[in-house]
C-alpha cells in the first residue's frame, strides 16, 4: 500500500500541479485512510462504500475539525478516482459519498485603527526589529499569503515601481503593488543595518541567499517564525483576540473594498481563482454597508 500512496502523491504533484504543502497534507490523509482499512482487514483495493463512511465517522469521532474531516474525505475520493484511472480496481467505492459541508463563516478583519497600532508595535531595535516591521507592513500592503511572503526572493521586489511578484496557489504568478509605507519599511530592512546584518555567507544555499525575509540565523524566514512575529506585535499592541498573518490578508481586502476598490481588482490582487472566494470579504457590518450604499447608489438620497 505504500507504493500506491507514493504513486498517488506523485500524480498529485506532477499531473495535478499541487503545491508541496498540499501534497504532503494529502499524503498524510491517504496514509491515515490506508492504516484505518488495514486495521479492519481491508485495503483500498477491496474497500467498500461502508468502509469509506466508517472512515469519515472515525475522523469525526477523533476530534478533527469539520474542515479536516472534509479534506480527509476529499483525499479518499481523489485516491479512489486515481485507482480507477490507473486500473487498480474497476469500481469507485467513494463515488456516491457526499462531501462534508464546511460552514463558510466570514473572516474577521481588524479595523483600521487596530492595524495602525499593530504596525507601530511591530517596530523594534536592530535588524530583527527592521525585519518585523517590514514583514507586517508587507503583509498588510499586499494581502499576501504568509507562504507567499516567506517564499518571496530579492529579485521579486521592485522598489522603484512599488511592486512584488508573488507565487500563489497552483504556481500562479501575479504582480501586486504596495504603498509608500511598505516601501519605506522594506528599504530600511534591505539596508546595511537590516538584512545585511543577517545575510548568510556565499556558501549558504541559494534559497537562503536570495530570500527577501530572513530568520535570525540567516536562513529563509519560516512560516512559523512569521506567525510569531505577527502574534508578538498584536500582544504589544494590546490586541486581545487571536491574530494570524491571514487576518492581515483579510484586513487588506476588506479595507480596500470599504474604500471603494472594485471586487475584481481585489480578486486579482489576492490571487483568487474565483471571484466567489473574494466575495467572502464583503461581509461588512451594517453601518459600513449603509454608508457605502448612501455614497454609491444614485437613488439613495434626495
Amino acid at each position: 500500500m505504500t507504493g500506491l500512496v507514493d504513486r498517488y502523491v506523485a500524480w498529485l504533484a506532477v499531473e495535478q500541479g499541487r503545491s508541496a504543502r498540499t501534497v504532503e497534507a494529502y499524503r498524510r490523509d491517504a496514509e491515515r485512510y490506508v492504516e484505518f482499512l488495514v486495521a479492519r482487514g481491508s485495503t483500498p483495493v477491496s474497500a467498500l462504500p461502508r468502509d469509506v463512511d466508517d472512515h469519515v465517522g472515525w475522523l469525526r469521532n477523533n476530534g478533527l475539525s469539520v474542515a479536516s474531516v472534509a479534506r480527509g474525505l476529499a483525499v479518499v475520493r481523489s485516491l479512489h478516482r486515481f485507482m480507477v484511472a490507473e486500473g487498480e480496481r474497476p469500481d469507485d467505492p467513494a463515488a456516491d459519498r457526499d462531501g462534508v459541508r464546511v460552514p463558510a463563516g466570514l473572516p474577521r478583519p481588524l479595523d483600521q485603527d487596530d492595524v495602525l497600532r499593530l504596525l507601530e508595535a511591530a517596530a523594534g531595535e536592530g535588524p530583527i526589529g527592521l525585519r518585523d516591521r517590514a514583514l507586517v507592513e508587507f503583509l498588510y500592503a499586499t494581502g499576501a499569503r504568509i507562504s507567499e511572503a516567506c517564499g518571496a526572493s530579492l529579485g521579486d521586489v521592485d522598489l522603484s515601481s512599488g511592486t512584488v511578484r508573488l507565487l500563489g496557489k497552483g504556481a500562479r504568478e501575479r504582480i501586486v503593488p504596495f504603498g509608500v509605507h511598505a516601501r519605506d519599511a522594506l528599504v530600511s530592512w534591505l539596508g546595511g543595518h537590516g538584512r545585511a546584518a543577517l545575510a548568510p555567507g556565499t556558501g549558504a544555499a541559494r534559497t537562503d541567499r536570495d530570500a527577501l525575509f530572513l530568520g535570525g540565523r540567516g536562513r529563509r524566514l519560516s512560516r512559523q517564525v512569521a506567525w510569531d512575529v505577527v502574534r508578538r506585535a498584536a500582544r504589544r499592541a494590546g490586541i486581545t483576540r487571536d491574530i494570524s498573518p491571514h487576518v492581515l490578508r483579510h484586513s487588506c481586502a476588506t479595507h480596500m473594498l470599504v474604500n471603494g476598490a472594485d471586487l475584481r481588482v481585489v480578486q486579482e490582487m489576492l490571487g483568487h481563482a474565483s471571484v466567489a472566494t473574494t466575495q467572502r470579504y464583503t461581509g461588512l457590518d451594517g453601518s459600513q454597508l449603509f454608508e457605502m450604499y448612501a455614497e454609491a447608489h444614485p437613488r439613495a438620497r434626495r
